[in-house]
């Protein structure tokens, strides 16, 4: 019998186009998780490479923790001479910024980034300001201020009130509302207020303020004045980067983005694949018959698999093709999510790479999953157009190596998007490990089940028990779709409960301190205690602050050891981290560790004598392991141009999370007690009220010292991680949603099985009524089975990221859990009973005359 595969594919689809919907539903959401992602992911790289310099501010930034020397400043002059580049000078700094005229006249403080500059700034795009033209004051007036907007708000202060920092008092000349490269989140943790450097008060940039130094450029001829100017600075030693530099750093950072957000949007796909899987599978029970019968005809296997999977194919195409579209209109939010991440503006163009690869992606996950169940068509035997028991068996090669080339595609994926076989197989094991406990879970579902049905229980509940261990359930596909939803919005949202747990407001213990005062200087400390006293505060603690550099590890010098970290062998000798060599330390000094710490090896001495040819000191362990020391070891530290030869006697392991000053180096009482240092005072204001008063009045007397509001800062925390938690809530969405469309695809291919037995049931008597309590017992169940599997992964999966990713306790919150166990099965019962309408409107008579 001559068939054609695509006319025999056409006509036999006729009346199975309606009940494939849900399986073009299902790749239609994965594929569009995948084309929104991508796109983003594009539009993301495009702007990264056109903003770059935007968001850097020049073509070269040469920075120092301190003022240039004569030499530099005379190097800096010379290049800004021959290039003929426009330069910005800045000095950048945290201090107190005080607002007298807000706050009905009480005038309010805030601790900001004060960004002092000289010169034509910004030297690429350009700062939105209100008004308008207030922008081009940055770096040129020499008497205004102007404020983030963001801040002003917080401090109901208004252009034309005036702004205080140190012993000088600025007009509020314009509000700055937007600036290159500045994300919300900075804006919100450090609001700047940005000053004309001629007119800062210079008492702020003494001895144990943190000043960073820069002069930035702008080239006519960029090749060549970084040409003319890396050399220069290279030879004298001089730290710069550049705009290129900055680009890749930033492209490396959204690349992570995007290659996590396409994994993510590759789980909603895989789910997808499995309701396809599902449906095929269902649809190909369905017309066993049908092939029976072809092969009884003399239609080859092939021919017939051929004209099925040529069905799948042009279903996985369309559904591919929709998704595409969706993904289209998705797209276009995903900027506004990351919005406040993101240094770069990015657009919404249509992405046809993009599109293209989700529709390659979906096509082959469709076909791949739906060839699966299909490949059975080719072992249904002649025979079973006469006898419904004739099936084949045994082993079938062409399944296992469908399954292991889905395997290595989903392999291969991942690869893609991490960049690392140990991250692809990370990602493979772990989704197939989910997968595995899932569907062990419905496994054990099914044979607990079959034991507890009693007579005992209600007839609604036990046909509904029943049904989740009868011949055609969906019991696996709906445990591995739901679980899995809730298994990624779950772990999310434990996590984030763990990490909110370590900042915990210090009010909620007794007398832990709320307020930091910090850079205050030997001279002002009793002075600043006699004012925190006076207002009725304590002082919980003192703690002095001691500027130092590395000068050699073991008797070699930095220099030789910065040069080795520098070299091709750098990370696989074993050498130390360059940033640890050459970054400035805050140590302190005390005779007895704190809670936040704990010795891990050797012994903490917490005294030494002031002449002490080797002094003893604890390091932190991780830093222990940047700089490739131990307990034994020898570190010079160089204190404002004295070096101290020390001893490492003990490892100290620091909860950073804990709001409390911890230090790399702490050293024993006696060394350092007359070396240049300044203090940080820890107070107890008890109330936002008193918090504002002290900060007001320490201020007031002490322009150079600095306040923190611990509540403030827990605050901004809390909000930074909110719009953490919403942006992985929102990508985790997909998930939930594909698990949605494929639960509704698992009742609708049940549709016809579920009608028969509806008929069954009514035919012996039973009401509408009872056969829908039956649906709600039976989809109940299992969105309870669901919450509990996926919950309790979710447990599992959150306790692996708290313990090894954050390194924090775990702290679950069981409200989490409650939540899941009552939306999940609610959300299961309406999906299942609205999918099994038609078998509940389907009078009796009407079915068992088509079955007969």
């Amino acid at each position: 019998m001559a068939l054609s595969p695509v006319r025999f594919a056409w006509q036999d689809s006729r009346g199975m186009r309606r009940r494939l919907v849900l399986y073009v539903s299902a790749m239609a959401l994965g594929v569009a998780a995948l084309v929104a992602i991508r796109s983003f992911g594009i539009n993301l790289e495009r702007a990264v490479e056109e903003q770059s310099r935007e968001v850097f501010g020049s073509d070269l930034e040469v920075r120092r923790g301190a003022a240039f020397s004569d030499t530099t400043e005379a190097l800096i002059d010379s290049i800004r001479t021959e290039t003929e580049a426009a330069v910005v000078r800045e000095v950048s700094f945290p201090s107190m910024a005080r607002f007298p005229q807000s706050a009905g006249g009480e005038g309010r403080t805030r601790l900001v980034q004060i960004r002092a500059l000289d010169g034509p700034y910004p030297l690429y795009g350009r700062v939105e300001t209100t008004p308008a033209d207030a922008g081009r004051l940055i770096g040129r007036d020499t008497t205004g201020a102007l404020v983030d907007g963001t801040l002003l708000l917080q401090m109901e202060a208004a252009v034309g009130d005036s702004v205080a920092v140190g012993d000088r008092s600025y007009p509020i000349v314009g509000q700055v509302d937007g600036v290159p490269g500045q994300t919300d989140i900075a804006g919100l943790v450090g609001p700047r207020v940005y000053l004309p450097l001629a007119n800062v008060d210079s008492t702020l940039l003494g001895f144990g303020s943190r000043v960073r130094y820069s002069t930035a450029f702008r080239f006519e001829d960029e090749a060549a004045g970084l040409d003319a100017a890396l050399p220069r600075l290279d030879a004298a030693d001089v730290r710069y980067e550049t705009a290129g530099e900055e680009q890749e750093e930033v492209s490396e950072a959204s690349g992570y983005l995007t290659r996590f957000l396409s994994l993510v949007g590759f789980v909603a796909l895989l789910l997808g694949g499995i309701g396809v899987a599902s449906s095929v599978s269902v649809y190909v029970s369905e017309k066993a018959e049908t092939v029976a019968t072809l092969r009884c005809l003399g239609v080859s296997s092939r021919r017939v698999l051929a004209a099925y999977a040529l069905q799948a194919l042009a279903l996985g195409f369309v559904g591919a093709a929709l998704g595409a579209l969706l993904g289209i209109g998705v797209q276009r939010l995903l900027p506004e999510v990351f919005a406040s991440f993101l240094p770069v503006d990015v657009d919404n163009a249509i992405a046809l790479r993009a599109i293209l690869e989700g529709i390659g992606v979906g096509l082959g996950t469709a076909l791949l999953f739906a060839l699966l169940p299909l490949v059975g068509v080719r072992r249904v035997p002649p025979l079973r157009a006469l006898r419904e028991d004739a099936r084949a068996s045994g082993f079938d090669p062409l399944r296992w190596l469908l399954g292991a080339l889905l395997v290595a595609a989903v392999g291969g994926f991942a690869y893609l998007q991490t960049q690392s076989w140990v991250g692809a197989a990370a990602f493979v094991g772990g989704t197939a490990a989910v997968f595995a406990l899932l569907a062990l879970a419905a496994t054990l579902v099914r044979a607990v089940v079959r034991r507890v049905v009693r007579p005992g229980l209600p007839w609604a509940w036990r046909q509904g028990l029943s049904n989740l261990h009868a011949p055609g359930n969906q019991t696996l596909v709906l445990l591995l779709t739901m679980g899995l939803g809730v298994f990624l919005v779950l772990a999310l949202g434990l996590v984030q409960r763990s990490i909110l747990e370590q900042v915990a407001l210090p009010s909620q213990e007794a007398g832990a301190p709320d307020v930091v005062l910090f850079d205050v200087q030997p001279t002002q400390v009793d002075s600043l205690r006699g004012i925190v006293e006076s207002q009725g505060l304590p002082v919980v603690d003192e703690v002095p602050l001691v500027s130092m550099r590395i000068a050699a590890l073991n008797g070699v010098a930095v220099d030789t050891l910065s040069e080795r970290a520098d070299s091709s062998f750098a990370g696989t000798d074993g050498g130390p981290e360059r940033w640890a060599l050459r970054r400035e330390y805050r140590s302190t000094y005390r005779s007895e560790t704190v809670d936040s710490e704990t010795v891990v090896a050797g012994t903490f001495v917490g005294t030494a004598g002031a002449d002490d040819a080797v002094v003893p000191v604890s390091l932190e362990s991780e830093l222990a392991l940047d700089l490739a020391v131990g307990v034994g070891d020898r570190i010079t530290w160089d204190v404002s141009g004295a070096e101290i030869e020390t001893e490492i006697t003990s490892l100290r392991e620091v909860d950073w999370a804990r709001v409390s000053p911890n230090f790399f180096a702490v050293f024993p009482a006696g060394p350092l007690d007359e070396a240049p240092q300044t203090s940080i005072l820890l107070v107890r204001a008890g109330s936002p009220e008193a918090s504002a008063r002290l900060q007001s009045a320490a201020v007031e007397a002490f322009p150079n010292v600095s306040a923190v509001d611990v509540r403030l800062v827990l605050a901004l925390i809390d909000r930074v991680l909110g719009r953490v938690a919403f942006v992985l809530r929102f990508m985790a969405l997909f998930a939930v949603a594909t698990g949605l469309v494929v639960l509704a695809g698992a009742v609708r291919v049940a549709l016809a099985q579920r009608t028969r037995e509806a008929v069954v049931l009514r035919t012996l008597g039973a009401s509408r009524a009872q056969v829908r309590r039956i649906l709600v017992a039976e989809y109940a169940l299992l969105g309870v089975l669901a919450a509990l599997t996926g919950g309790l992964l979710a447990v599992a999966g959150a306790w692996g990221l708290a313990r090894f990713a954050f390194q924090i306790p775990f702290a679950p919150d069981v409200t989490w859990l409650l939540w899941a166990l009552l939306v999940v099965p609610l959300q299961t019962v309406a999906v299942g009973l609205a999918g099994s309408r038609g078998a509940l409107r389907q009078p009796p008579l009407a079915v068992l005359r088509a079955e007969g």
